[in-house]
């Protein structure tokens, strides 16, 4: 049976911080059998004992595969010689000949408490009698702000902390104000949140952080926030007087319910100050500009993919699309927005990346003008202007110069071609006339000169009569035309997607759609857009799901040429639904 395998690692852990003149516990823990432990000399600390080893071992079966761990611990116990904070080094051990190392540990060592004797007889007094009320200096809640000047949008860091000397068991139920006045952001604390010592008021409380957001004051003045209250259940010690030596082996404990109360805070908000740059909308924090253009020389109807990327700390999450003017001749798609933000103490930070799909519909040379982006840097208290450089993109004239456009809301300009020469010089020379024998007037032939191309032309008159006044309607006419132009451009594509000319396919696909619409709607190709495209066939009568479907599909093909979309058959599928959309609309457009 295999055996998984457990990659081998070796920990150090002991308390962030800890009191003076009292023991703690360092333990080494690696999950392997080990030997020849080397700790670093620890100056600052009085090794009280160690090392203990202890081992253990599990074997799990699942799904037939047999898992195996172990764990071996080295275990120390020290006491802080003096108040500060503190560097333990890594220390090393051998696993089957080969030396890891433990991560290094920081320790914080508190002072003891300033009235520890009169602490730790109210402390016991309090857990005496299970119905007596539990002092609010052992037991209490604070609200921490990370500051209470703050310009608008700045980030507030919110923190409610709990502080104890009692055995609280769990929290049962909370009440938080509205935060009117601000934009919330929860900030996520996780279930590994664990008590640490803190040195508070004189004292040396167990502490953890209950509720963290982060908050955004939306107008100027002074915000109030309210207080919040947190509902504990606490361990208390019950018992009757005691009567002997054994019955402190018989202790009992009950569960005390008890409403703590956050205080609340008034936090003053400064507002931005005057000379807001154009560019400005109410972005405040610590952010950087970069654009980039994926080509500047392509030919026409070739992709360009233009990216900004906004990158910091600040309320990333009111940063909008920012505006480009761009020139006339450029076909420009919805941009597409990646954001990667992530929560923290600090703050929102991360990246928003803007991407713009540019298709160039002529030739010739266009500029994309610097973007201007502006925010409001609270540290210094003043705007910034971030501007991207500016671009210029040289167009060719591609092969494709001489088809009709699919997008021809940009018309090119067509080549000019000799078709034919239609002017000769005038013959000088001598001329060869020849004298024709004249027709006998009144005869046979003469007659059948004249009767003949009446009668051919009163029969020609009455057998297409129908066809000229049908070809009279020319729109009706394109009407008809319009599903079998469509067929025989799509057996072109269809050719395409079998030798796997991918850009020939998305093209061709392309023009049968847009030729099926020009004839179908009456609209001339040099004409077609999208918006009048989608507005014609709204008053057809087409349902938006298929305007919808008919907008999807031309995108699609737009974007296949320059980043073709993954799949096991894409050509094929969109070859499928572009037949299926021409059905359904050959039926909707009379």
């Amino acid at each position: 049976m295999p055996i998984m395998a457990e990659e081998v690692t070796f920990t150090a852990s002991a308390p962030s911080s800890v009191i003076l003149d009292k023991p703690f516990q360092v333990v080494y823990t690696v999950n392997a059998s080990a030997k020849d432990l080397r700790v670093p000399e620890w100056v600052d600390f009085d090794v009280l004992a160690g090392p203990f080893e202890s081992r253990s071992s599990s074997t799990q079966w699942i799904n037939g595969t047999r898992t195996s761990s172990m764990s071996h611990t080295f275990t120390y116990t020290l006491m802080a010689k003096k108040e500060g904070t503190f560097t333990l080094a890594p220390a090393s051990v051998m696993v089957k000949g080969d030396k890891l190392m433990s991560n290094g540990l920081k320790i914080t060592v508190l002072p003891p408490d300033n009235n520890q004797a009169s602490g730790n007889k109210a402390a016991s007094a309090q857990t005496e009698n299970s119905s007596q009320e539990i002092s609010n200096d052992n037991l209490f809640i604070r609200t921490i702000v990370s500051k209470t000047k703050v310009y608008e949008q700045e980030c507030i860091l919110l923190t409610y902390k709990l502080y104890t000397l009692v055995d609280v068991r769990q929290f049962i139920g909370s009440k938080l104000p509205d935060y009117t006045g601000f934009l919330k952001q929860d900030i996520e604390i996780g279930d590994n949140n664990q008590l640490v010592y803190e040195h508070y008021n004189g004292r040396n409380y167990a502490t953890a952080e209950l509720t963290q957001m982060l908050l955004y004051p939306q107008h100027d003045g002074e915000i109030v926030i309210e207080p919040a209250t947190f509902d504990a259940v606490i361990r208390v010690k019950s018992r009757s007087q005691v009567r002997s030596i054994f019955d402190d082996f018989f202790d009992s404990y009950t569960n005390v319910t008890k409403t703590l109360k956050a205080p609340g805070v008034k936090i003053n908000v400064k507002p931005l100050p005057a000379g807001r740059p154009a560019s400005f909308a109410g972005v405040v924090g610590d952010f950087n500009l970069q654009s980039s253009l994926s080509a500047t020389e392509v030919d026409v109807n070739d992709a360009i993919t233009l990216k900004l990327s906004i990158t910091g700390t600040g309320n990333m999450k009111l940063i909008k699309s920012p505006t480009i003017e761009f020139p006339a001749g450029l076909e420009v798609y919805d941009p597409k927005v990646n954001n990667q933000f992530t929560t923290n103490k600090s703050g929102v930070s991360g990246t928003k990346t803007v991407e713009y799909l540019i298709i160039p519909r002529a030739s010739g040379t266009y500029q994309i003008p610097s973007l201007e982006w502006s925010y409001f840097d609270a540290k210094e208290g003043e705007y910034r202007r971030l501007q991207t450089q500016p671009y210029t993109i040289t167009v060719r004239k591609g092969a494709q110069d001489s088809v009709t456009t699919t997008f021809p809301a940009y018309v090119n300009k067509e080549n000019i071609q000799q078709l034919s020469t239609d002017i000769h010089y005038i013959y000088t020379g001598p001329l060869n006339l020849r004298r024709e024998i004249p027709m006998i007037y009144g005869g046979v032939m003469f007659v059948l000169a004249y009767l003949l191309p009446i009668l051919l032309t009163i029969v020609l008159f009455v057998i297409f009569r129908k066809q000229i006044r049908l070809n009279a309607d020319v729109a009706r006419v394109k009407n008809k035309r319009a599903n079998k132009m469509a067929q025989k451009r799509l057996r072109l594509a269809q050719q395409y997607m079998k030798e796997q000319r991918q850009n020939l396919f998305y093209d061709e696909v392309l023009k049968a759609l847009w030729s099926y619409l020009s004839d179908k709607l009456g609209i001339p190709t040099s004409n077609l857009t999208r918006d009048n495209v989608s507005a014609e066939l709204e008053r057809h009568g087409v349902t938006a799901e298929l305007i919808a479907h008919v907008l999807h599909v031309i995108e699609q093909c737009e974007y296949a040429r320059y980043a073709p979309v993954m799949g096991d058959n894409p050509m094929g599928d969109l070859y499928t639904e572009t037949v299926q959309l021409i059905s359904d609309l050959d039926g909707k457009i009379k």
